[in-house]
């Protein structure tokens, strides 16, 4: 922890995947503003983790806060101060959260690294190169 008065991050309930991350300034966001908010959290993961910041299901509920680069990426190389781009959607409200505020989550993961090998011609497969709705998954309805 950089910042000895906040609280680490914790998970609330157990069996939880995420662990609480907090504001470490108060701060207000305008309606449509995006702000880079320090936790006062470093972590020093071993290779082959990385952490993932989340946004929170009830601040995006309830103020339309989120993360502009969600889910942000912690690799396990680096030792600075986690802070996360919160964005507030609202077009109307901002909102205003303080020092010790949940504001994310943090979840850690493995993962693998890959070697890319340069060819001239993939192989075939049944999506093929079909993305972005390709596959469907929804029905418009008529305006």
């Amino acid at each position: 922890m950089l910042d000895g008065g906040l609280e680490p991050p914790s998970y609330a309930q157990p069996g939880d995947a995420g662990a609480d991350l907090r504001s470490r300034i108060d701060f207000t966001l305008a309606p449509g503003e995006r702000r880079l908010i320090p936790t006062g959290v470093s972590l020093a993961l071993p290779f082959g983790y990385a952490a993932f910041v989340h946004p929170r299901s009830g601040l995006a509920a309830k103020h339309g806060i989120s993360i502009v680069n969600a889910p942000g990426t912690v690799d396990a190389g680096y030792r600075g101060e986690i802070s996360v781009t919160l964005i507030n959607t609202d077009t109307t409200q901002p909102v205003t959260l303080r020092r010790g505020d949940r504001i994310a989550q943090l979840v850690i993961q493995r993962v693998e690294t890959a070697e890319f090998v340069p060819v001239d011609e993939l192989p075939d497969s049944v999506r093929g190169a079909g993305g972005f709705g390709s596959t469907g998954g929804f029905t418009a309805v008529p305006a």
